[in-house]
This record gives structure tokens, C-alpha cells and sequence, in this order.
């Protein structure tokens, strides 16, 4: 894909599945192919506190995400790029995590991109062709302070993303995770107010490159792992980062 209009028509010929939160920014591609997302809206945490600050079960309920994939079937044709953004999280000491908020953690930050991937590999396998970026968290590799069921559920993607790499690599499809640390998000805003950590803008300055990520760095990183010059990396844990975990 040496020039735009060549990644122009790749992207054409690629439909793409995004499940996740608008907040995650989009492909540098947009515009010249046609993106689903199925939203998770950041917002106020929801029932009793520290059960998770997002939206419903996004990706956990295998009926929703195949009443979405026909959709996309339908409008778009098969999925053959997938990538899993759906997530929340949540602030609470170990002590007071409860059987709830683990379950709600779990179910929608693992087994929503566990659900959203056994949906999509079938069209994958059936055009011998396909990418996988799943989002994990920096959290998961460093460890996090109040955050053991997010960091936990993160852990799991990584885990899950190496297994499927491994499964699916004679197929041609090339799965891959990312990994970011600070991002400038709705989310991270409302975990400001809330008072959950100092803040973007305090934070920010102290990440090495001197400032919080984007959701189009996120992005740009999904792209090229999406794309032709991506094709010979699998089962890796991409940092975007800013250089906070090495």
C-alpha cells in the first residue's frame, strides 16, 4: 500500500467491525470504508459504588452480538477485521470488591471480546483472511492500585489474544492486542471528576514523552496492525503508551 489511493481501496475491500466506545477514536482509514461500532458509552458509575464506570454489557450477550454481526453482514458483508474497544472500569480497594462488581468487570471487558471474536472468526476462516487487535490495558502489566478486577479482565485479553494468535495463525489471521496506559478519554475525564486518580493534565507531564495519549494514537496503532505492512505480527502486545511501561 504504497500510496492513499491504494490504502483507499484496501479499506474498500475490507469491511470492519469496531465494538466498543466512541471515546477510542477512530481508524485513520474512516471516510474511505465503511465502520460499525457497537457503543459503550462512557458515564457515571451505576449501581452500588465502584461497580464499573460505562455503559450496559456490551459484547457479553452472544444474541446482541449476533443480532449486530447480521447487520453488518448485511449492510457490509463478512467481517474480516475486527477490532474489540469495549470496556469499563472501576476504582475499588480489594476488600471492597464485590461478587458483582468482579462479575460485571469480567463479563464485559473479557468475555465481551471472547464473545465478539468466536462471532467474527467464522467469516475470517472463510475468506482465509482476517485481523484481530483486541484493546488490554498497561494496567495489566504493571499492576494497578484498586483496580485488581480491571487489571485482572485486562490480563485476560492478553491471554486470550496470545491463545487465539496461536490457534488461528495457519488461517491467516493475525491476532494482536494494545495496550495503552493514559488516554485523554470521556472515561478518564469522569474518573478525574469523580476523584479517582489526580487528573489527565496532572498525569500527562509525567508520562515520558510528556503528555496523556489520544484516541488517535490508539487508533494509528489498530490501522497499521490491520493492515498489509501488519501481516507478520501476531500474538504481540503492542505499548502505546508514552513510554509509562517498558
Amino acid at each position: 500500500m504504497d500510496s492513499p489511493q491504494g490504502l483507499k481501496r484496501w479499506w474498500r475491500e475490507r469491511p470492519v467491525r469496531v465494538q466498543g466506545r466512541r471515546d477510542q477514536g477512530k481508524l485513520p482509514s474512516a471516510g474511505l470504508a465503511p465502520v460499525e461500532v457497537g457503543d459503550q458509552r462512557p458515564g457515571p458509575p451505576r449501581g452500588p459504588a465502584g461497580e464499573g464506570r460505562g455503559g450496559g454489557r456490551v459484547g457479553a450477550d452472544r444474541r446482541s452480538v449476533d443480532g449486530a454481526y447480521d447487520r453488518v453482514r448485511a449492510e457490509l458483508g463478512p467481517v474480516e477485521i475486527l477490532v474489540t474497544s469495549a470496556g469499563i472500569e472501576a476504582f475499588t480497594a480489594l476488600l471492597d470488591i464485590t461478587p458483582e462488581t468482579w462479575d460485571r468487570i469480567i463479563a464485559v471487558n473479557l468475555t465481551g471480546t471472547f464473545t465478539c471474536v468466536q462471532a467474527a472468526v467464522p467469516d475470517m476462516v472463510a475468506a482465509g483472511w482476517g485481523r484481530i487487535v483486541t484493546i488490554a490495558s498497561s494496567s495489566a502489566q504493571s499492576g494497578a492500585p484498586n483496580m485488581a478486577h480491571y487489571a485482572a479482565s485486562k490480563g485476560g485479553v492478553i491471554a486470550l489474544t496470545k491463545a487465539l494468535a496461536v490457534e488461528l495463525a495457519r488461517r491467516s489471521i493475525t491476532v494482536n492486542a494494545i495496550a495503552p496506559s493514559l488516554v485523554d478519554t470521556p472515561m478518564a475525564r469522569q474518573a478525574e471528576a469523580d476523584g479517582d486518580f489526580p487528573g489527565v493534565d496532572v498525569v500527562g507531564p509525567m508520562v515520558p514523552l510528556g503528555r496523556a495519549g489520544t484516541p488517535g494514537d490508539i487508533a494509528a496503532a489498530c490501522s497499521f496492525l490491520c493492515s498489509d505492512g501488519g501481516s507478520y505480527i501476531t500474538g504481540q502486545v503492542v505499548g502505546v503508551n508514552g513510554g509509562m511501561y517498558i
